[in-house]
């Protein structure tokens, strides 16, 4: 008994001596991408079901596989290149908030700022 409160007593500080930069920025490349794949389906679709049949909001689809995963692996490669000793490093993490924040809002607002270009893209194509 009195071994288990010991550890749950240290605890708290192997959990941030085992912080890793990689690992936690891979992890929210992959949520990210989740995200961002549901909500560009999602809002495409709409678009879809309201549009006039045009072929623009399946062109957002096949941005999202041709631009954005790539680019996604890009930003998790910057992180997959520490050393060991960086990746538990504290001093790393304003970096990481900052391009935490920049996944995130990119993940969030790209598929509503594609649509939005597609949309148009459609209305300038039909005004003709």
């Amino acid at each position: 008994m009195h071994d288990v409160a010991q550890r749950s007593e240290k605890q708290p500080e192997s959990a941030k001596s085992k912080r890793d930069w990689r690992r936690r920025m891979s992890d929210n490349v992959a949520y990210a991408l989740l995200a961002y794949t549901g909500l560009q389906i999602f809002v495409t679709m709409h678009a879809v079901k309201n549009g006039h049949g045009s072929i623009l909001p399946y062109f957002a689809l096949i941005v999202l596989i041709a631009a954005i995963i790539p680019a996604c692996r890009a930003f998790e490669r910057r992180w997959d290149n520490l050393t060991d000793a960086e990746a538990r490093d504290p001093s790393f993490e304003p970096l990481f908030r900052r391009d935490r924040l920049a996944l995130w809002l990119c993940a969030i607002g790209l598929p509503f700022a594609l649509t939005l270009l597609f949309k148009g893209i459609s209305a300038l194509f039909s005004l003709s």
